[in-house]
């Protein structure tokens, strides 16, 4: 008899495992519910930067094709140009399925993979009046060419630091039973002055983050929603 309890208590655990497994398992995709369009999200001019043609400098993309393929749905790259000459490279990966293996690449991982030499690598809030951004910076060179990044990631309308966030932040997501988005957020700058560059790419993103709607500036950074 006693053993003919343990034997139902333990079906019934299983089955409840089960139900909780298929009630919790995420079914609609957030991009589904509110597509984004990183083309027109993005002004071509805003604050004191102007789109510049990718004639003779470009924007260096550290990830294969094939990489960016499986991990994106849309990418945008762009190079913005000042009144005072000062350029700032801007790549932009959107991905619709952020979940295990579709997780936005690190640049300090794909920029060594390319051949690039990484210096540095720190962790650096970035001070905004909507709040502050859990950013990254490098500095890496390949050969001649001294490149320091800014970059950071975002989940959904959230930038994440580090993988237990992300993991929170997509247990959040699927408590609700949705598949969070993702971007990386990455600017550069040819310029072997990295506090120079660090300056002027925190006011290029102050001045982009002013320029937009609320909604869009917290899908692309997590912070100044409506």
């Amino acid at each position: 008899m006693f053993s003919n309890r343990i034997a139902l208590l333990m079906a019934a655990l299983m089955f409840s495992a089960s139900v909780g497994a298929i009630v919790l398992r995420p079914a609609q995709r957030v991009a589904d519910l509110s597509a984004i369009s990183l083309e027109t999200m993005i002004p071509k001019q805003f604050g004191d930067w102007r789109e510049q043609p990718q004639t003779g400098m470009q924007v260096v993309n550290p990830q294969t094709q094939a990489l960016l393929d499986k991990l994106y749905s849309q990418i945008l790259s762009r190079i913005y140009v000042n009144d005072q000459g000062y350029r700032v490279m801007l790549s932009l990966a959107y991905g619709s399925d952020q979940r295990g293996a579709l997780q936005a690449h690190k640049p300090e991982v794909c920029y060594p993979a390319q051949g690039f030499t990484l210096h540095s690598n720190e962790a650096a809030p970035l001070t905004t009046p909507f709040g502050d951004i859990p950013a990254q910076r490098l500095y890496t060179t390949l050969g001649s060419r001294q490149e320091p990044v800014t970059y950071w990631f975002t989940v959904g309308d959230e930038a994440v630091k580090n993988k237990l966030q992300k993991r929170l932040v997509d247990l959040r997501y699927g408590l609700t039973g949705q598949i969070p988005d993702g971007l990386l957020f990455r600017i550069s700058s040819i310029d072997g002055n990295q506090a120079r560059a660090n300056q002027m790419q925190d006011q290029f993103v102050n001045q982009l983050l002013q320029a937009i709607p609320p909604g869009d500036r917290k899908r692309l950074s997590g912070v100044g929603g409506a």
